[in-house]
């Protein structure tokens, strides 16, 4: 195995942490250096952890050794450590989905692999999570140990951006290490992009109240390189504009589309109107006229505003949330009772 480049810690548990099970999901893509240090680093942290905890990793159909790796590593463990294999590369939300499909604990946590989360931070937000009675916990990397230009800057444009379109007041959306109640992040689907939106989609089932957010240790990357580039930001510009669609108009989505395409068919009806009212009392030439072309489009705009997109949106929400369709596949892997696989208070 290769050797943790980081200090493993013991991680401070709470005295008055109240009882639960603990799932920590981390999804991983080629992040075969990483697969060793992270689970010592996990298993050492949890070191007399006082409940039943459980690790539940994410392979997003890795091209390297990464599956291998996690295999070696299980065995050496032991059963409280379960592999999802996905067929192929989902990207991160699906396999983030796919985890906390498979996470069994009344608590949840969710952490990259790449060693940039400690996982000694996991028994305070836990225990935060519980004794406040909220629904999550999210990591705020005050000190972020990464690029200014790249990373830093695009990223607080984009909290910031998010803050405010969303109503959910979080200083950093994008720390993967959140602590969640079981009960709330199963009510939520994510898909495409949207992990970078968890908080927000979670203040559509619960209250904004019961979020919070807590300061996290953040190291710099070590093995293996970033997934992400400057691109994201606009797949988050996208991804944004759908998540304040379904925020403020998803049990009334014909006011969100209506209102523009009345808008617009308002504007195309009021120039067709101008232009027929002049052609009927100067006899003036319309017909090549850009004005007519103008006014034509926007009436025709506004009604496909008000059908197709309606439907478009409201299909692509059924499609993911009836049941029947994932946004990921695994692969099969032996079932286990509701009391198999956990590492227990006195196997730590």
């Amino acid at each position: 195995m290769t050797a943790s480049p980081l200090p493993p810690a013991v991680a401070q548990i709470p005295d008055d942490l109240p009882p639960h099970r603990l799932s920590v999901v981390v999804p991983l893509y080629n992040e075969e250096d990483n697969v060793a240090p992270l689970l010592e680093r996990i298993h050492l942290a949890l070191t007399g952890y006082p409940y039943p905890w459980e690790v539940v990793i994410v392979d997003d159909g890795s091209a390297d050794r990464t599956v291998e790796n996690l295999e070696k590593a299980a065995k050496h463990y032991g059963p409280h450590v379960r592999i999802v294999a996905l067929m192929r590369n989902f990207k991160q939300t699906a396999a983030m989905q796919a985890g906390i499909d498979a996470a069994r604990g009344d608590v949840i946590v969710t952490m990259d692999g790449d060693l940039q989360n400690d996982p000694v931070d996991i028994p305070r937000m836990a225990g935060r999570l519980l004794r406040e009675d909220l629904d999550l916990v999210a990591g705020w990397r005050k000190n972020r140990k990464d690029g200014m230009v790249l990373r830093k800057i695009p990223s607080k444009i984009a909290n910031r951006l998010i803050a405010n379109i969303t109503g959910v007041k979080l200083q950093d959306y994008g720390c993967s290490l959140k602590a969640f109640r079981a009960s709330a992040i199963k009510n939520v689907r994510l898909y495409g992009e949207m992990h970078r939106f968890i908080p927000a989609w979670l203040a559509t089932v619960t209250t904004p109240r019961k979020i919070a957010q807590e300061e996290v240790t953040h190291h710099a990357r070590v093995f293996g390189e970033s997934k992400y580039g400057i691109s994201r930001t606009f797949r988050v510009i996208l991804d944004l504009i759908f998540v304040y669609f379904f925020m403020r108009f998803r049990t009334r989505p014909g006011h969100f589309f209506g209102g523009i395409g009345l808008m617009l068919g308002t504007v195309g009806m009021v120039i067709l109107g101008y232009l027929g009212l002049l052609k009927l009392f100067t006899g003036a030439s319309i017909g090549t006229r850009p004005l007519l072309f103008g006014g034509f489009f926007m009436v025709i705009a506004g009604v496909q505003m008000v059908t197709s997109g309606v439907l478009a949106e409201l299909l692509t929400r059924v499609y993911y949330e009836s049941g029947v369709s994932q946004a990921y596949v695994a692969r099969e892997s032996a079932p286990l009772t509701d009391e198999q696989g956990w590492s227990q208070p006195d196997q730590a």
